[in-house]
């Protein structure tokens, strides 16, 4: 899990463009949105477009996005269940 974790971190920050920051200044279980890393609903998108790319999960239900990008550690453990 902490592999997958990484992994999310690093394509996260590739895939919008976070310039200037790493894996680490990234925590786990800090909101994706708000007042923990900030992100929008754009950049929602764009993790959806990143969990269907990579893992091979499609997002039918937009009310559970809410749940699933909560923080990281909530998306590499439904990518984790998920993963096909």
């Amino acid at each position: 899990m902490e592999n997958l974790i990484l992994e999310l971190k690093e394509q996260i920050i590739e895939v919008l463009n976070l310039e200037g920051m790493t894996p680490e200044d990234i925590d786990e279980n800090a909101p994706l949105f708000g007042d923990g890393l900030g992100l929008d609903s754009i950049d929602a998108l764009e993790l959806i477009v990143l969990m269907e790319k990579n893992y091979g999960i499609k997002l039918d239900d937009p009310n559970k996005g809410k749940v699933i990008f909560t923080s990281i550690k909530t998306m590499a453990e439904y990518i984790q269940e998920n993963r096909k």
